[in-house]
């Protein structure tokens, strides 16, 4: 019997991962009137944000503390199937011997975060741009990112930006904890490619002024489709790696974020993304 296009994209759809865009936070001066309608109220931004988008990354949490109801309270105005990424504590990161950081993680860890039930999505730890790669140092700061905290499995996302960090070494530590390896694109920061997880973490940060949508239409064609390659377990070819490629058994799920740039085209940019990948049938 023959498929019907719906039922084959029904089935395409089950071998790949899940696509989720979005943007850095939510509150943003540049983004009324132009993101968000005229006069809608500041408290209902996260609401209409959450609807436009299908993730966010928190920045807050990088610089101190959450509340554990701000946790629940972000939990509970978004639609069931959206999803938060959360920048780890600098407190952790902004250090010489990152090894050390265990008390400071172990408080973030624990601090309420778990209120976000199944939106928490992946664990951005974030290193400053000087921050060579020191082997030793680095794998005992893997260790102690655990798998799971009060049963809630957890995904470490691993941003590096210092160009020491572009070796092999690099991306098999990163493996061999199943961390995914930020990909940052469009920057000034090193670009490593290489997965290393189930998962694929990437941060674009080139919108310009001069395009409505943030990005060139050709732009935002090549992001969708290496979006998509991403989703079915591949890596695009046309991004730097270090390693040999990882092949997945299974697709991967994808949390892209338009970060930086002209920040106030970065929901343009991400709605735009968005439309392309489910305009090409993707799971987005």
């Amino acid at each position: 019997m023959t498929r019907s296009p719906a039922t084959a994209r029904a089935t395409a759809r089950k071998k790949t991962g899940r696509i989720r865009v979005g943007i850095g936070g939510w509150i943003f001066a540049p983004w009324r009137g132009t993101f968000y309608p005229d006069g809608l109220a500041q408290r209902l931004e996260l609401d209409y944000a959450s609807r436009h988008l299908t993730s966010l990354e928190i920045n807050s949490t990088y610089y101190g503390a959450q509340r554990p109801t701000s946790f629940a309270r972000w939990r509970d105005e978004t639609p069931d199937d959206f999803v938060f990424a959360l920048k780890g504590p600098r407190f952790a990161m902004n250090r010489r011997v990152l090894a050390e950081a265990g008390a400071s993680i172990e408080r973030f860890l624990t601090g309420g975060l778990l209120e976000l039930g199944d939106k928490l999505g992946p664990i951005n730890w974030q290193l400053m741009p000087t921050k060579r790669f020191e082997p030793d140092d680095y794998a005992r700061f893997l260790e102690l990112l655990p798998a799971q905290v009060e049963g809630r499995p957890l995904r470490h996302a691993l941003e590096v930006r210092h160009e020491s960090f572009c070796t092999p070494e690099f991306v098999a530590l990163a493996r061999s904890r199943n961390a995914a390896i930020v990909m940052s694109g469009d920057s000034d920061y090193p670009q490593i490619a290489d997965a290393s997880a189930p998962f694929v973490y990437a941060r674009i940060m080139g919108t310009q002024a001069k395009h409505r949508h943030g990005y060139a239409n050709a732009d935002l064609d090549r992001w969708a489709d290496r979006a998509i390659a991403w989703a079915q377990g591949e890596t695009p070819d046309d991004l730097d790696t270090y390693a040999k490629p990882l092949k997945a058994k299974t697709g991967r799920d994808v949390f892209l974020y338009v970060i930086s740039g002209h920040k106030a085209r970065n929901p343009a940019a991400a709605m735009a993304l968005i439309e392309r990948l489910r305009e090409r049938g993707a799971n987005a």
